[in-house]
């Protein structure tokens, strides 16, 4: 069992953070990875990269979106509470070196498992110059985070709400034709924002990473679920990544895997809103 220390609404209702005490994971994590959890005995393994890592005090950060039934049930969790499971670290770290400027993309919620990557980047020597993206002000997350782990931070809103308004890839832009010299970019976010900010460095032969977390599910190859195009190979995103050349990922079938389950994850949380209604067919949705 593995007992939440910390329970954090980073955005009230949608982005949670949990600080979770798992000694052994913490003790061997690096930055890039994730962790399988389960929440009890009938919960859906859930797979989320690692935000952050204690390991003198034996915690693992992690940061998720309540999206669908088993996040809203997570969500109801609370400091003192326990997951069932709690595996980690799985699947390969960051490559992490001094290359000299990086750019860290982060969009939405993928801002979290950026924030390790830029951590080991800054004390690798590099100058990180980190770009977090929200669609506005009050879905921004760890900025002050950010700050303290990047050489500057540059903040975009779609809204305009805060920062400059617009999407991290005109930023990104600017910044290849007023400074140069960028050794390496990382985009952790939504499929479209990845494959946006690829479209944008592809073209100038800027090396780009990027993560596919989000089209695992059993965290293991197991499945194969989440198998991706990279290049001229199959490869498996729990396994083989999360982190590929962002220039060579067949983003088509990317974003194809990413919606596989829709249709099951709109049943389950129609069964989930309508337990003990006696029915499941959805007529009495159909009389009100």
């Amino acid at each position: 069992m593995y007992q939440i220390l910390k329970k954090q609404e980073l955005i009230p209702d949608l982005m949670i953070l949990f600080e979770v005490q798992a000694p052994l994971v913490a003790a061997s994590c690096q930055a890039g990875q994730f962790v399988m959890l389960r929440k009890d005995e009938i919960g859906e393994r859930i797979p989320l990269t690692i935000a952050d890592f204690d390991r003198g005090h034996g915690t693992i950060t992690v940061i998720f979106q309540v999206v669908g039934k088993s996040t809203q049930l997570m969500a109801k969790l609370n400091e003192g509470d326990y997951f069932l499971d709690f595996a980690g670290p799985l699947g390969q770290p960051s490559h992490i070196e001094k290359f000299g400027r990086v750019i860290m993309v982060g969009g939405g919620v993928g801002v979290a498992p950026i924030h390790p990557i830029a951590r080991e980047m800054k004390l690798a020597g590099n100058e990180v110059i980190s770009i977090l993206g929200a669609r506005s002000h009050d879905l921004l997350i760890l900025e002050n985070e950010m700050e303290k782990v990047s050489s500057e931070i540059i903040v975009t809103t779609d809204d305009g709400s805060y920062g400059r308004q617009g999407f991290v890839t005109e930023v990104l832009k600017e910044l290849m034709t007023e400074r140069g010299g960028i050794d390496l970019v990382v985009a952790i976010g939504p499929m479209v924002m990845m494959q946006a900010v690829c479209d944008v460095t592809k073209e100038v032969g800027i090396p780009t990473v990027v993560s596919l977390n989000p089209i695992m599910v059993d965290g293991t190859g197991m499945c194969g679920a989440c198998r991706v195009e990279v290049g001229t190979d199959t490869k498996f995103a729990c396994v083989d990544g999360p982190e590929f050349d962002g220039h060579k990922v067949n983003w088509t079938l990317a974003r194809q895997r990413a919606l596989m389950f829709t249709e099951e994850e709109k049943r389950a949380m129609f069964e989930h809103h309508n337990e003990g209604s006696g029915c499941r067919c959805g007529c009495h949705q159909q009389k009100n």
